[in-house]
């Protein structure tokens, strides 16, 4: 048995799951509030100032990342391919775009990028995280890597 495989990695896999459905829920009782969407929207400029900064900083550093996890993962002439590492890249790609969105929210002032920035980042982290809950349920034996394809 993998060391994942014990109550940590089960937790591992299942507390991202949890999480993205509580970015969806909190992001739609957020979004009934109108004051703290104004509020969220349209903080004072140094603040929106600050919030736009960082959200760019964050989009670049998922976006570094990203890359960095799928070149590990396998290319198309790779004789192993790490699908969990390749799907957890693939996480932080759309993290990144989520951030990105963000920071366009804040720029203009207006809610909707920021609505997309939850709804891609709540959306993702569940996708992702049942399909790595899939890939880990092929067995130890798989470690979330296949091999060569077929012809």
């Amino acid at each position: 048995m993998r060391e994942r495989d014990g109550i940590g990695g089960w937790l591992g896999r299942v507390v991202p799951l949890v999480a993205g459905l509580a970015i969806l829920v909190l992001g739609t009782a957020f979004g009934w509030n109108a004051a703290l969407v104004e509020a969220a929207v349209t903080p004072p400029p140094v603040v929106r100032a600050a919030l736009v900064a960082a959200a760019l900083i964050a989009g670049f550093l998922l976006l570094a990342r990203s890359l960095e996890r799928l070149t590990r993962s396998g290319g198309p002439d790779a004789s192993v391919r790490d699908v969990a590492g390749m799907l957890r890249g693939i996480r932080l790609v759309f993290l990144a775009v989520a951030a990105f969105s963000a920071a366009i929210g804040w720029l203009l002032g207006h809610p909707l990028p920021l609505v997309l920035a939850l709804v891609i980042a709540g959306i993702d982290i569940v996708e992702t995280s049942f399909l790595l809950l899939v890939v880990a349920a092929r067995g130890p034996e798989a470690g979330g890597e296949i091999g060569p394809r077929e012809p």
